[in-house]
């Protein structure tokens, strides 16, 4: 092989690990600045110094985490019309490159950690344990896959309190919870609506899952998630100086998204929330406006 051979597939794999790592997914990620923002702290300099170290620390262990699952799906990917143009399952990146890659973006990850502290790191090590396990075998387990996959945003942003030593609202948490088992089941709900329309080819672990269940799951964490909220946003009124009544009426187009964001789901078409998010301009103002009343509320 000559030397511009050599090259050539150098920065083909180079390139590889650089898709396979999913810079995309990275947005993700912002969810580590939730409670900081909810804290009234993210204009604290020393806060937002630890959500970045905690937002660079998420974008190293999932994208290791990204490398060992399609690494291990590789036989899988190959036999599948879309997913074979991986660069794992197309060749271009070794298995055994994959893993080295995914060994070296984990030890950085908790390397990062350690600068905010051993917080962190711990939940850090978490996201890890419970994402591998996923790989390894827990996304076939029916129900255990939803939790898994919703735990990742809940740990992201557990991740930006912990990290700036921020004391996590009840509510906060279940939010946080409910809302990513919204959007995981809605996106499964999306998938297999799909397969029974087209009869497009699905993830194997949907083939235990029916329509009606995954709209049973997204309904009951779409009630439970808008209860909590408006539990929250009682409480924060209460506790705020002025007795502001911006956290109250925040509720309004919090409700109003996600019960647009709701229809989205219904009609089958959630299997893609970041396209949903950049292309819904009424989903946009509407979350705008829940920023800027939940923002008022803390900051005023």
């Amino acid at each position: 092989m000559t030397t511009s051979a050599i090259k050539t597939t150098e920065s083909n794999v180079l390139v590889g690990l650089l898709r396979t790592a999913r810079p995309r997914q990275w947005v993700k990620n912002v969810l580590v600045l939730a409670a900081p923002f909810a804290a009234n702290r993210i204009l604290d300099r020393d806060v937002l110094t630890d959500a970045a170290i905690a937002f660079v620390a998420f974008c190293l262990v999932s994208s290791a985490v990204y490398l060992v699952n399609d690494a291990v799906d590789v036989e899988a990917d190959r036999a599948h019309p879309t997913k074979r143009n991986r660069p794992i399952a197309a060749g271009i990146v070794p298995v055994p490159v994959a893993y080295a890659v995914s060994a070296v973006l984990l030890v950085l990850s908790l390397g990062v950690g350690m600068l905010a502290g051993w917080p962190l790191v711990i939940v850090l090590s978490v996201y890890a344990a419970v994402q591998l396990g996923y790989c390894f075998g827990l996304k076939h387990q029916p129900v255990i896959d939803l939790c898994i996959v919703a735990s990742g945003f809940l740990l992201r942003a557990i991740a930006g309190g912990v990290a700036a030593s921020i004391p996590l609202s009840q509510w906060f948490l279940l939010v946080t919870a409910f809302g990513s088992l919204f959007m995981v089941s809605g996106k499964r709900y999306a998938e297999i609506t799909l397969f029974e329309q087209t009869g497009a080819k699905i993830r194997a672990s949907l083939s235990k899952y029916s329509s009606s269940y995954l709209r049973f799951v997204w309904a009951t964490s779409a009630a439970i998630m808008i209860t909590t909220y408006c539990l929250w946003a009682f409480e924060i009124r209460e506790r705020s100086p002025h007795n502001s009544i911006w956290a109250v009426i925040s509720i309004v187009p919090f409700v109003i998204a996600v019960l647009r964001y709701a229809v989205d789901i219904d009609h089958g078409g959630a299997g893609e929330p970041e396209d949903i998010a950049l292309k819904d301009r009424a989903l946009q103002v509407l979350g705008a406006s829940w920023v800027i009343c939940l923002g008022l509320s803390v900051y005023l």
